[in-house]
Parts: C-alpha cells; sequence; structure tokens
C-alpha cells in the first residue's frame, strides 16, 4: 500500500486475507435475513442501516461495524452466530499490512523513525491522513481511503501504551511547512506535534533544510527494538516497503539514525521551531 507514508513496512497488499472475512460475513448476513423472511429495508430499520447499507454488506463490498452484528444477531436471531464474527470483522476493518505492522508494534520497546517527505504515520492527525490517502494515485475508493485512515489511527494507540514504549522521531523542516490538505489541517497538525512531543516517551526533533551534515540523504527509514531482543529496521522506495532482519544491515541504518539525530535539533530546539512554524502558518 505504502508509497512512503511513514508507517507501512511491506511490499504491495497481495495476500490481503480480508476478503474471506468479508465474503464469509456477507453470506452469513444474507441466509439469516432470508431465514427471518426479512427484506433488506427491514433488516436496516431494526440495526440503524440504511438499505442501502445492507445491500453493500451483502454484496462484499462494505464491512459491518462490530455493533451492527450485534444488533443484526438480535434482530435475526441468529443465537450469537453473527456476534461470534465480531472479533474477525474489527481486525479485517483495517488492511493486512497495517495489521502486520501493528503487531510488531505491540512488541517494541522502542521506535525511531526519520521522514523526509511527510509527518510519520504515528504523529498524524486523521485530517491530515485522510489528505494523505485522498491524493495517493491511482486513486483510492473512498471506502479505502476511510480504512486506511483508520487503521492509521488505530496504531496510534501505541502512544499511550503501557508501559510506554520509547518513540524517537526527526522530521525534515520541509514536512512541517508542506501544507498538504490545506492550510488549517496543516496548523492542526502541527499543533497535535506539539501536543505529541510532549509526553514523556516521545522525543521529536526537526533537521533543519539549512543542515549542512545529514547522514539521511539515502531516503527515509525506521528502526523497531522488539521486547524480545530483535531490532529490526525499513527503507522505503516507490511502491514497496523493505522489512530489514539482516543484523549487519540492521545495523547501517542504526548508524545512519544515530547521526542524524546528532545533526539534528535537539528536542527543545525542535519545540521552539515547530511553535514558531505554527506561527508563520
Amino acid at each position: 500500500m505504502a508509497e512512503n507514508d511513514g508507517d507501512e513496512w511491506n511490499g504491495p497488499d497481495l495476500e490481503d486475507d480480508s476478503g474471506a472475512v468479508m465474503r464469509a460475513v456477507s453470506r452469513q448476513i444474507k441466509l439469516w435475513r432470508e431465514a427471518a423472511g426479512m427484506t433488506q429495508t427491514e433488516l436496516g430499520k431494526a440495526i440503524g442501516y440504511g438499505e442501502d447499507m445492507v445491500s453493500a454488506v451483502e454484496r462484499c463490498r462494505r464491512l459491518p461495524s462490530p455493533e451492527s452484528l450485534d444488533n443484526a444477531d438480535e434482530a435475526l436471531g441468529a443465537g450469537g452466530r453473527l456476534s461470534a464474527m465480531k472479533e474477525d470483522v474489527r481486525e479485517a476493518r483495517y488492511p493486512k499490512k497495517v495489521r502486520d505492522l501493528a503487531k510488531l508494534e505491540a512488541k517494541a520497546v522502542e521506535r525511531g523513525a526519520y521522514g523526509d517527505h511527510n509527518i510519520d504515520g504515528l504523529l498524524q492527525t486523521e485530517e491530515y491522513a485522510r489528505a494523505l490517502f485522498a491524493m495517493r494515485r491511482p486513486a483510492f475508493s473512498a471506502e479505502e481511503v476511510d480504512r486506511y485512515v483508520a487503521g492509521r489511527m488505530a496504531r496510534q494507540a501505541i502512544l499511550a501504551r503501557n508501559p510506554a514504549p520509547t518513540l524517537t522521531f526527526v522530521q525534515e523542516e520541509v514536512t512541517l511547512r508542506r501544507p498538504l490538505g490545506g492550510r488549517m489541517v496543516l496548523r492542526r497538525q502541527l499543533e497535535h506535534l506539539l501536543e505529541v512531543a510532549r509526553l514523556r516517551n516521545v522525543a521529536l526533533q526537526v533537521m533543519p533544510t539549512a543542515c549542512e551534515e545529514h547522514a539521511g540523504m539515502a531516503g527515509e527509514h525506521r528502526v523497531l527494538k522488539l521486547n524480545d531482543g530483535t531490532t529490526l529496521a525499513s527503507t522505503d522506495a516507490q511502491l514497496t516497503n523493505r522489512l530489514i532482519s539482516d543484523p549487519k544491515e540492521v545495523q547501517v541504518i542504526e548508524l545512519r539514525y544515530g547521526m542524524i539525530r546528532s545533526q539534528a535539533l535537539t528536542p527543545r530546539e525542535s519545540l521552539a521551531f515547530i511553535e514558531k512554524v505554527l506561527g508563520e502558518t
């Protein structure tokens, strides 16, 4: 999915298993509705959906919310069989690569990220993330945009996790100035950065464009240290993102990231810099 959006670490999403879940849920809802002798309109009224939405679910165009499955289970007398699919549906609402990344991040004790073209995914506001996905080419459908935005927002639970992982970010100055989504979207994004940067487990640094020494000219990357002692890294390129586990290659990325942090503004200086940019925006 990702074209350098700052978080997805896999290649093209060719084996997303959510399709099988969608087909199974759609089929079950339709079978239980027909067995109950209800029309799509009647079921929609019973669960708070419009007829078009029920039709979209039964045609495997939309996933129902976990809450609507509970309502449908009761309305259709399914005896818990539809409700039992809630966890599968809740997981399938997000793209597989986002789910895989979230599972890795759930094991993280430390995550570092250098971003050179837009704000890192864990730092994005919903508006900013939506603007990024909406401008993707080839274009995503409205449903795909919703799905990816929801997945990105769900991953941000790592910011408040207990025990808290150490999260470090280095953002290029240009990412603070590029008005993706418009000026007001950028202003709210900058305000959000200031809020997140003040969390005790977060260190946010800015790499000024005027900096003459820069170890990150090969592109953005991330380092993830897991609770079992494993260290992984990732690099981005057009259409693909590479997850790196080879210790020698990971060591190179760690070296570069450490140098970038030493060359960037300190966290305190970076806060002042972001406040200055906000005032100019």
